[in-house]
């Protein structure tokens, strides 16, 4: 298993993470993912153990808590041996201050994850999704007090627009307050609008990408095809909409790609989709998610061996779509000076 540098810092990870969205199952939503118990999620991280993938991604939002439960009770034992990053920001409860990265919820939030996971430290702690309420000056000094209580090791954040990531960074800066060395972001073959402004950002500030959903949230395990049905055991037909759209030419273009990338390789669509992500600027980590020791197997085989430029150019071009203003004009009539990431 290859590891990466984590953005601008010294901590390294594994460039696949196994995430636990699937672990517990509580709710419909989370139900339609998977309901891995204690005992799957044991088998599972020891298979991703054998194969040098020490880190494991969950959040306090995923089954109300439960899928850090089952990840602290698997991993129980061994935590010197893993790496945990989770997340906080979602409601938690009905209160008013039980949601968002105010002082008050975020210490919660991080007290409660650490006792669900049994332990005392989280390595990667991250910010679910901007609070726009909450001065970015009190996110960040109640981080910066986390930090120097020893319960969170590195801070990151996920789901920010640009201007977000680069105002908070410079808050950190004036204050002495750690900056986000992580940008926990949705990133794939029919997904490349990271590529359009949080790039280009992780690439000049230092911040490493931690992809998650990078097949397209499930649409690119090769069972969606023209003129076939969705399977009856996909969740898209309970999650589908709650997801990033995906028009269904676009998405057949790409998966036609895929299917020729298939042939020259002789590895699996998804295989092929998650090497891609891997080889892509700014990238530390993909998260993986599996629901089954099948499917675990399966996609660790993305790693251990590279995609050629040819190959890579078939995806680029199948999966090349038109950024929005102002970047199709900076691409365009200011191409010179404004350089895709490489």
């Amino acid at each position: 298993m290859e590891y990466r540098q984590l953005g601008r810092s010294g901590f390294k990870v594994p460039v696949l993470t196994l995430g636990t969205g699937t672990f517990a199952g509580r709710g419909e939503f989370f139900g339609a993912w998977g309901s891995t118990d204690v005992a799957e999620a044991t088998r599972l991280i020891d298979i991703c153990l054998e194969h040098g993938l020490t880190m494991f991604d969950s959040a306090d939002g995923y089954s109300a808590g439960g899928a850090e439960e089952v990840l602290g009770a698997a991993v129980k034992g061994r935590r010197d041996k893993v790496l945990i990053s989770t997340k906080a920001t979602f409601p938690m409860g009905d209160g008013p201050n039980d949601v968002g990265s105010s002082r008050y919820h975020l210490t919660r939030a991080v007290d409660a994850s650490l006792k669900r996971l049994g332990t005392d430290y989280i390595d990667l702690f991250q910010l679910h999704a901007f609070d726009a309420v909450t001065p970015i000056e009190e996110v960040l000094s109640t981080l910066d007090d986390l930090v120097r209580a020893g319960k969170i090791l590195y801070t990151g954040i996920s789901n920010f627009s640009g201007w977000q990531v680069m105002k908070s960074l410079g808050l950190a800066e004036k204050y002495g307050f750690p900056r986000y060395v992580a940008n926990q972001t949705y990133y794939s073959l029919i997904g490349r609008d990271y590529e359009w402004e949080l790039m280009p950002l992780g690439l000049d500030q230092g911040i490493g990408a931690v992809v998650w959903s990078p097949l397209g949230w499930g649409r690119l395990t090769g069972k969606l095809r023209r003129g076939v049905p969705v399977p009856a055991e996909s969740r898209l037909h309970k999650t589908a909409d709650m997801g990033p759209p995906v028009e269904d030419e676009y998405l057949y273009r790409v998966v036609d790609a895929l299917d020729e990338v298939a042939k020259e390789t002789g590895k699996t669509i998804p295989q092929i989709a998650l090497n891609w992500v891997l080889q892509r600027p700014t990238v530390s980590t993909v998260i993986i998610g599996a629901r089954n020791e099948q499917q675990l197997r399966d996609n660790l085989g993305a790693v251990g061996w590279n995609l050629t430029k040819e190959q890579i150019a078939k995806l680029d071009a199948a999966s090349e779509t038109t950024p929005v203003y102002p970047y199709w004009h900076q691409r365009g009539t200011f191409q010179s000076r404004n350089p895709k990431p490489v």
